[in-house]
């Protein structure tokens, strides 16, 4: 599935991940391979991605907010 992250000076990560932990307003939530489309605002919190083919490490990046699209295996997260 694509990642695709961005903020108003550009994009932080773009690539393949296994799976994406997202900080959404009701709670934290998993997206993976397959998941149903959905857009959705963010609170603050963290995003935990694994990159595909580095299946022991997960990379974190704190946000204050935003925006997350989900459609067909690509996620586009929009962050302040």
């Amino acid at each position: 599935m694509k990642l695709t992250i961005l903020q108003p000076k550009g994009t932080v990560f773009s690539g393949e991940v296994e799976s994406v932990t997202l900080p959404g307003k009701k709670g934290l939530f998993t997206v993976l391979n397959g998941h149903a489309a959905i857009i959705t605002s963010l609170q603050s919190g963290e995003i935990k991605y694994s990159v595909k083919g580095n299946d022991d490490s997960k990379t974190t990046k704190v946000v204050n907010g935003g925006f997350v699209k989900v459609m067909r295996n690509s996620v586009s997260v929009c962050i302040n």
